[in-house]
């Protein structure tokens, strides 16, 4: 069975205990498995009050986040590649530390849009501080998901085909791919055949509308994604990522051109998203087993 998740930026943009405390107990509230914190300052994170939180409402974590420009793994600069192999080095104690299960994201590049493709040198070197990275993760049972991204996120992994090359170049059982739906949407010619060509490489799943607003509101099919999750059999997170510029402000909301407010009451996006995906996993699940039948 899948554990859902949902991001923490659906109920703050910050991780304060404050922050924290409400965010968890709002998610463990309306029946989530799991919080996905977002990292982007690893000291803001206070690990014993998460661990409080977290434990008194039952709670699992899982953590993502990008990349900055002067940290890019993908870059060929020696100097940002260290710095990058740091960071994504600290992040892994800090998984550790508050018993995350996965870390996803742009692991593997800055989180910018960039003017340029990227070099076959530069794929080169980000999967080497990638497969690093994976053996310290390993060590704790932590799962990598390199998320595949739009163009305008980054110019390393855009597609699921792209992210299998990468993931095998890698060689690591614990580095996955991490497919979303509103990327998917934008990029792959079809979101469900990408999920079947993942396969088991499938670690880490996002589920999202084409326009970040109430699921089953845009464009995404979702009807013939969850078919194919359920017909590669993946049991990892489903996790609901959500942004609105009432929340996330800058610099998100900078990054991610969140410039208009989709919604505004979190606690009943985060109820709808758990309601429907529900009712696809039941659908999915009814319509391959009559196909079987």
């Amino acid at each position: 069975m899948n554990k859902l998740g949902l991001h923490a930026f659906v109920w703050t943009a910050g991780w304060t205990p404050e922050d924290a405390a409400m965010a968890i107990r709002s998610t463990a509230e309306l029946g989530f498995d799991l919080i996905e914190a977002s990292t982007m300052d690893l000291k803001a994170f206070d690990v014993p009050a998460t661990l409080r939180e977290l434990e008194a409402n039952r709670l699992g974590i899982t953590m993502s986040f990008g990349l900055t420009a002067d940290m890019d793994i993908s870059s060929g600069d020696p100097e940002r590649i260290r710095r990058g192999e740091a960071h994504l080095l600290d992040a892994m104690s800090l998984a550790r530390d508050v018993g995350a299960t996965h870390v996803c994201g742009i692991l593997y590049s800055a989180f910018q849009k960039y003017a340029t493709p990227v070099t076959a040198d530069g794929v080169r070197g980000s999967i080497e501080v990638v497969r690093r990275v994976a053996e310290k993760a390993q060590a704790s049972g932590i799962t990598l998901g390199m998320e595949v991204v739009n163009r305008y996120e980054s110019n390393v992994l855009n597609t699921a085909r792209q992210a299998i090359a990468y993931v095998k170049r890698v060689e690591m059982p614990n580095v996955k791919l991490h497919l979303d739906c509103y990327h998917m949407n934008i990029e792959e010619a079809d979101s469900a055949e990408a999920i079947r060509e993942a396969g088991d490489l499938l670690g880490y799943f996002h589920t999202g509308d084409s326009h970040r607003g109430y699921l089953g509101s845009g464009s995404v099919d979702f009807p013939s994604i969850f078919r194919a999750l359920e017909s590669i059999q993946y049991k990892g997170p489903i996790t609901f990522e959500s942004f609105s510029s009432a929340v996330v402000g800058q610099p998100l909301e900078g990054i991610l051109g969140i410039w208009r407010n989709l919604w505004e009451d979190s606690r009943d996006l985060a109820a709808h998203a758990k309601a429907f995906t529900d009712v696809q996993m039941k659908s999915a699940r009814e319509a391959l087993g009559r196909q079987k039948r």
